[in-house]
C-alpha cells in the first residue's frame, strides 16, 4: 500500500475499533490536514503505531496525573495572544530560524547557511538523505515501554520543522524563535537534529508556539559530538503543549537541555534519552515557576533515560515552585540495561510550594539490570524556609525581595545545568525580572 493509501484510510480504520482514545483519534483525525508522502516510510508507519495505540486516556500510567483531554480535542480554545514579544537572547550573535504560529518566516529568519552547517526545512520539497533515514526513528525507538501517541500523531502530520546537520563547531548558537498571530493556532513542528561525529551545536529556543502545540525534536549523537539545548517558553504566554525530544548518543557523545517554564496553562515536557555508546554523557534540568493566580497551571516533565552502554553518565535536576493553586507533576525513570557497567544515573525532582493550595507529585523510578552501577534517586516536597526568610528580613531586605532570593537559590541546582555562563545569566535575569515584578506588583 502506498504511504497516500495508508494515510487516507487512517480515520475510517480508527473509527471502527472499541478501544480507549479510538472515538477522540478519529476526531482529531478529521480535523488534520494530512501532508503529502514522504520521508520514506516513516509517516506510514507512525499511522500504523497511532492506530494500534490510540490517544491516551486518564487510565494510562503516565497519564494519571496530567488529563489529556485538552490534547485529544478536536481543536483547542482559542486564547489571547501576548503583546509583548520575546527577546531573550537578543543580544547573543546567533542564527535565528523564525516561526509564526509554527510555519517557518524565511523573511524575518537569517540565512540558512553557516561554518559548519547544512539548514533546511521539514516543508522543502526534497529532504537529505539524513533526514530521510532519521525522520521518525527515534520517536519509534521510544515508544517502547512507554506509549507516546503525540508523537507517533506528530509523526504522521507535522508539516514543518528545522532539518540541521551539523559537520563541524559553529562559531554561534541557532536560535528556533517562536512567536504567534493567531489566537487559535494548532502547532505541530518536527525538527531534526544531526551531529556527526566530533561535531558541536548549542540550540536555542524561545516564545509561545500557538494555543496549542504538539512539537517532536530528534537529536541524533555520533561519536563524540557534544549538543547543548536551552528552551524558555514565554512568560504570560497562555498556552496548551506538548513537547518531545528524542535522542540518541553515540560513544563519548554528551546530551545538555535545559528547559525554563513560567506560567501558562498547561504543558507536559517528555525526554526520551538513549545512551548507546560508551563513556557518553546525558543531562536533562529543568526550573518551573507556576502562578494559579493567573489561570490554571499544571506542568508535568515526564523523562526515560536508557543506559545501554558502559561507564555512562545521566542526570536529572527538576525544580517547580508552586502557588494559589498550582500544580507540578514529575515523572522520572532510569533504566540500566544488562551490561551497561559502571553507570551513574542520579536524579532529584523538588516542589516549593508557596502556600497550601498547590500541588507537587512525583513518581521516580530505577530499573537496573546490571551490577556495579552507582545509581539514586529523591524527591522532596516543602516550603520556604522560615529560619531564612527571618534571617533576610533581620537584615533589611524586604520580604518581597527575601522570597525571590530564596526561590532563585532553590532553582540554582537547575541553572547550573547550562555550561555557557552568558546564556545562564541571560536566564538567570529573566527569572529575577519576572519574579521581582510579580512580588511587588
Amino acid at each position: 500500500m502506498s504511504d497516500t493509501a495508508v494515510l487516507a484510510v487512517q480515520a475510517p480504520a480508527v473509527e471502527g475499533k472499541a478501544r480507549p482514545g479510538a472515538a477522540a483519534l478519529a476526531a482529531r483525525l478529521a480535523t488534520l490536514d494530512l501532508p503529502a508522502p514522504g520521508f520514506g516510510s516513516a509517516r506510514a508507519e507512525a499511522a500504523q503505531r497511532l492506530d494500534v495505540m490510540g490517544l491516551p486516556g486518564a487510565r494510562d500510567e503516565y497519564w494519571r496525573y496530567t488529563d489529556p483531554a485538552p490534547f485529544n480535542a478536536a481543536r483547542p480554545a482559542a486564547t489571547n495572544v501576548p503583546a509583548r514579544e520575546a527577546n531573550l537572547f537578543a543580544d547573543v550573535d546567533r542564527l535565528r530560524l523564525v516561526f509564526v504560529d509554527g510555519v517557518f518566516d524565511p523573511q524575518a529568519s537569517d540565512a540558512l547557511e553557516g561554518e559548519g552547517l547544512e539548514i533546511a526545512m521539514l516543508s522543502d520539497a526534497h529532504a537529505p538523505d539524513w533526514a530521510e533515514a532519521l525522520y521518525g526513528r527515534l520517536e519509534a525507538a521510544g515508544q517502547v515501554p512507554v506509549k507516546r501517541p503525540f508523537a507517533a500523531l506528530n509523526t504522521l502530520a507535522a508539516r514543518h520543522g528545522a532539518l540541521i546537520r551539523v559537520t563541524g563547531k559553529p562559531s554561534r548558537p541557532v536560535h528556533l524563535f517562536h512567536c504567534r498571530s493567531e489566537g487559535g493556532a494548532d502547532v505541530m513542528l518536527h525538527h531534526l537534529v544531526r551531529l556527526e561525529p566530533g561535531a558541536e551545536l548549542t540550540l536555542l529556543e524561545t516564545g509561545g508556539i500557538g494555543a496549542r502545540s504538539n512539537t517532536v525534536i530528534e537529536v541524533d549523537l555520533a561519536d563524540g559530538a557534544r549538543f547543548h539545548h536551552i528552551a524558555s517558553k514565554r512568560a504570560d504566554d497562555p498556552k496548551l503543549g506538548i513537547g518531545h525530544i528524542f535522542a540518541r548518543l553515540g560513544r563519548q557523545a554528551l546530551f545538555k537541555s535545559f528547559a525554563l517554564s513560567v506560567n501558562g496553562l498547561m504543558m507536559r515536557n517528555e525526554a526520551v534519552i538513549s545512551i548507546e555508546g560508551n563513556d557518553s554523557v546525558a543531562h536533562i534540568a529543568a526550573a518551573v515557576l507556576g502562578d494559579g493566580e493567573e489561570g490554571p497551571f499544571h506542568h508535568d516533565d515526564t523523562v526515560f533515560i536508557t543506559h545501554a552502554a558502559e561507564r555512562c553518565e545521566s542526570r536529572q535536576v527538576f525544580k517547580k515552585v508552586l502557588k494559589n493553586g498550582a500544580q507540578g507533576v514529575f515523572q522520572g525513570k532510569i533504566l540500566v540495561k544488562p551490561g551497561a557497567q559502571k553507570t551513574d544515573g542520579y536524579q532529584i525532582s523538588q516542589g516549593l510550594l508557596l502556600d497550601e493550595g498547590s500541588q507537587f507529585l512525583a513518581k521516580p523510578e530505577l530499573e537496573i539490570y546490571a551490577d556495579d552501577v552507582k545509581c539514586s534517586h529523591g524527591s522532596t516536597t516543602g516550603a520556604l524556609d522560615e529560619t531564612a526568610l527571618f534571617y533576610l528580613r533581620s537584615r533589611g531586605v524586604p520580604r518581597a525581595q527575601a522570597v525571590v532570593l530564596l526561590v532563585l537559590s532553590f532553582l540554582a541546582d537547575a541553572l547550573d545545568e547550562i555550561e555557557d555562563e552568558s546564556l545562564r545569566d541571560q536566564i538567570l535575569g529573566r527569572l529575577d525580572e519576572w519574579l521581582l515584578s510579580r512580588a511587588t506588583a
